[in-house]
């Protein structure tokens, strides 16, 4: 049984990142937050998740949502799901982004995420 079609280190080949960020191919919410990883150069590692709901047993094990994005950061314990939570934690947590972006204004996850 897997839970994941693809388990990819963005950042640190060979080794294991501090953030685990599971997300959905083509998600705009996931998009959203992986731009903003990329952006600060924070070291994560994505696990790409089922399409279907019902098949994310490892999102619901590890968050107790099926929905993603949703990250976990061994640095500080912290498991967190909403594109929009995620973005105000790490730019509040690691300093990274421009809080006054009009996306971050509008509140881009307005309509729920996948």
């Amino acid at each position: 049984m897997s839970d994941t079609t693809t388990d990819v280190d963005e950042a640190t080949p060979g080794g294991e990142a501090p953030i685990t960020f599971y997300r959905l191919q083509a998600c705009p919410y996931c998009e959203r937050v992986a731009r903003l990883l990329e952006e600060s150069e924070l070291e994560y590692q994505s696990r790409f998740v089922e399409p279907l709901h019902s098949k994310r047993d490892v999102v619901k094990r590890v968050a107790g949502v099926r929905t993603v994005p949703v990250i976990v950061d061994d640095r500080t314990g912290v498991t967190m799901a909403e594109s929009a939570n995620i973005v105000e934690y790490l730019e509040s947590t690691y300093g990274t982004g421009d809080s006054s972006s009009p996306e971050t204004e509008t509140g881009a996850a307005a309509g729920g995420d996948d």
